[in-house]
Formats: structure tokens, sequence, C-alpha cells
């Protein structure tokens, strides 16, 4: 190969080394120093060695994007439940549970309702006229026993579930029965319990004389 051949591949390579350069960090030129013609005809570069080690460490300082740092997902608490409301020793202190008495009347006869607005009865004492008798019920699937408590008389009935669209349970008092009379005139509340359940406790309101009365007539 002659020497001309070989300044022009060498002179080739050198613009090569440039342009890598430039690709690998943009506005970086590597300039090419004064050529020397040798005795053997050959043009070199006398800073070729320099300039190639220049590219290569130009390309190896090029920051490389760290790889993602996994974020640990929190695990969510568990939910915190409320302890149940410790009631005092004497009931007649306990508050009343949240609600009021409404007055109803049906065809089947008139009823006492107690509940909280836009909330499912907790309590109903009911007249069924046909068959002269008042009935005490309340939501629940537990055929377990009540016990009410009022100023003057405390007892443990018998209870039945009743036929609903929801699960009741009932207590049957006859229309003279005088636990009736105890739960309307007992001072400032009455107690409905039964085992499994949350004490149910009421106000006397005159809800309930009417729908005994109503019964009595």
């Amino acid at each position: 190969m002659s020497s001309d051949m070989l300044g022009f591949s060498y002179v080739k390579a050198v613009r090569a080394v440039n342009r890598r350069a430039d690709a690998v960090v943009p506005g970086v030129a590597v300039e090419r120093t004064r050529s020397i013609r040798h005795s053997d005809g050959v043009t070199r570069s006398p800073s070729f060695l320099a300039i190639t080690i220049a590219a290569v460490a130009v390309a190896g300082c090029v920051p490389r994007a760290a790889p993602p740092v996994p974020v640990a997902v929190p695990t969510p608490p568990p939910p915190v439940v409320a302890p149940p409301p410790v009631l005092p020793a004497d009931w007649q202190d306990w508050p009343w549970t949240p609600g009021a008495w409404r007055y109803l009347r049906d065809t089947n006869g008139t009823r006492a309702v107690y509940a909280q607005p836009g909330q499912p009865v907790a309590l109903q004492l009911r007249c069924d006229r046909a068959a002269r008798a008042i009935w005490l019920e309340r939501p629940g699937a537990i055929v377990a026993p009540f016990t009410i408590r009022t100023t003057s008389t405390t007892r443990t009935v018998a209870t039945q579930a009743a036929p609903g669209a929801s699960p009741q349970i009932a207590a049957r008092f006859a229309v003279d029965d005088r636990l009736l009379d105890a739960m309307a005139f007992t001072r400032g509340r009455f107690t409905v319990e039964q085992p499994g359940t949350p004490p149910l406790v009421l106000p006397p309101w005159a809800e309930i004389g009417r729908v005994i009365e109503d019964c009595r007539a």
C-alpha cells in the first residue's frame, strides 16, 4: 500500500474518533495536532494515541442512570375498635339509648316505636286489639328472655320469634298486666335487657301510656 493511501486511512480514522467523541459528549471536539511527515513519506499525527485515550475517557465519564430504588409499601395499621362504654353500677344512672318515641296507628291497632331518625326501630310496643294483647318487640334472632327493670318492678319474661320481614324477638303481655303500668310510670327510665345484646335504656314518655290505654279501651 502506498504512503498516500496510508495517510488517507489515518485521516479517516482520526475523523471517526472525533465523531465518536462528539456523539458521546456533544460540544466536545478533539482537535488534531499538527501532522508530521516522516522519512518514509507517511503523514502521522503525534497525538493520535492521546486523542484515542481522551475519547475513551470522555465516554467513561458519562454518568449512568441509577436503578430505581424500590419503595416499601407501608402496611396499614389494624382498625381501632372502641371498647364498649362502661355503665355505672346503678342502672338508674344509665344514659338513654339514642332515639325518641313515636306514636303510630295502622289497621291492626296502635304502636309506639323507639328509634333514631332514619335508623331501624330499636324497640316497639304494639297493641294487638284482636288478641287483646300487647307485644314488646326488638330486632334480633336470639330467643332469650327479656329482663325489664322499672323503679317499682323488675321481672324476667319469656320471648319468642316474631314473624316479619326482618328477625324480631317479642314478649307477649295481657292488656291488664301491671308491668305495662310500671313501664309507663317509672321514674326517669326503664330498661329492656337480653343476654348477648346491649341493654336498651328508654324514657317513659306518653306514647307508651297511649298504646296501653288504646288496647284496654
